[in-house]
């Protein structure tokens, strides 16, 4: 590995600047991976393809100069092997068969229908002249596609079942996180460097919720992975962080990668043994470039001083913006934080 300064500031070694990396960064707004996705008819079949998903996670390491790989996969294609067919419409996104019974879910030995994703990594391991980040949804964003069968805005569906059937919600949760274990599991077993649990949607649930209906099951996840893996790095990124980062600071992970809701500067003195990841918002990446500087500017200065940190997005790239915008992001990144980052005045 020639550059690990993401898993150095993981674990809070000196660093020189902040390393970057962001979010969908394989994805729609590189021409590059366009001209590879048009092969393929099914989104499922491009991921399962470890040859070109192996060429669109390297991607963005040649040519944006980002400091980790994520390997090009989807939260979702942990449901097959346990019993819930899922396929991606044009335009419409994820779609879940319905004719399935949540409680017959296999939990257990669903690693041998996930082969694709372990060999991926194996290939990125391999090949990667930066870290290696396996990824996961987080059981409640997962329980939320079994719910509603496919995306939602106001995950009406998923409260109902959840408040109204309490029990069958938690041996849902239940299964999934099981499944989830294993899962991750295997991907350190395969390559993966860091982990990161995607939380997309615990936004949408209040804290008393969060607490009372989610939180035990993300504790579990890291806890058991940490047991198992003990210098594997988790990161775990939640949507509308502000509303419940008071209970994520608990769950056990290494870093938060939080969105624009919180205030870096605040966060970072207020839970110092924590790293944390984030959390410009992707809208930046449409600016003209002096604009871009001028953000990447002011962000870099509000992170605290001798803070080990993560230059991320606070949600994915969007597919409207410029490769050039984006590598222009990296670029300023790299430079405004190269090391000054003892020299930054407090916001």
């Amino acid at each position: 590995m020639k550059n690990d300064i993401f898993l150095k500031s993981l674990k809070k070694e000196p660093i020189a600047r902040y390393p970057v990396w962001l979010m969908r960064q394989a994805g729609r707004y590189l021409p590059e991976y366009r001209a590879i996705r048009q092969k393929y008819k099914s989104f499922l079949d491009f991921c399962k393809n470890v040859e070109d998903a192996a060429i669109v996670s390297l991607q963005p390491v040649d040519i944006l100069g980002v400091d980790a790989v994520i390997m090009f996969s989807d939260i979702l294609v942990l449901l097959e092997p346990m019993g819930i067919k899922v396929s991606f419409e044009a335009g419409e996104g994820p779609v879940l068969d319905h004719n399935f019974d949540f409680k017959n879910l296999k939990s257990q030995g669903i690693s041998g229908d996930l082969s694709y994703v372990f060999e991926l990594l194996k290939v990125l391991k391999e090949k990667s002249p930066v870290p290696v980040i396996g990824f996961c949804g987080a059981p409640f964003t997962l329980a939320s596609y079994v719910i509603e069968k496919e995306s939602s805005r106001d995950f009406t569906k998923t409260k109902v079942f959840m408040y109204e059937n309490q029990k069958d919600f938690h041996i849902l949760m239940e299964k999934l996180s099981e499944a989830l274990v294993e899962y991750i599991d295997h991907q350190i077993k395969s390559g993966a460097d860091v982990i990161q649990i995607f939380d997309s949607w615990s936004m949408s649930l209040s804290r008393f919720a969060y607490k009372e209906y989610v939180y035990d099951y993300n504790a579990f996840i890291i806890k058991s992975i940490k047991q198992k893996h003990p210098n594997t790095p988790i990161i775990y990124f939640f949507r509308g962080s502000s509303s419940h980062i008071e209970d994520a600071v608990d769950l056990g992970a290494d870093a938060l990668s939080v969105d624009w809701s919180v205030c870096i500067n605040d966060v970072c003195k207020r839970y110092p043994d924590l790293v944390f990841q984030g959390n410009l918002e992707p809208q930046i990446l449409l600016l003209d470039k002096e604009n871009i500087r001028k953000h990447v500017e002011e962000f870099v200065m509000c992170i605290p001083r001798d803070t080990a940190f993560v230059v991320n997005l606070g949600h994915g790239i969007t597919p409207d913006v410029s490769k050039d915008n984006v590598k222009y992001f990296v670029e300023c990144v790299k430079e405004v934080s190269y090391g000054k980052r003892n020299l930054f005045k407090k916001c």
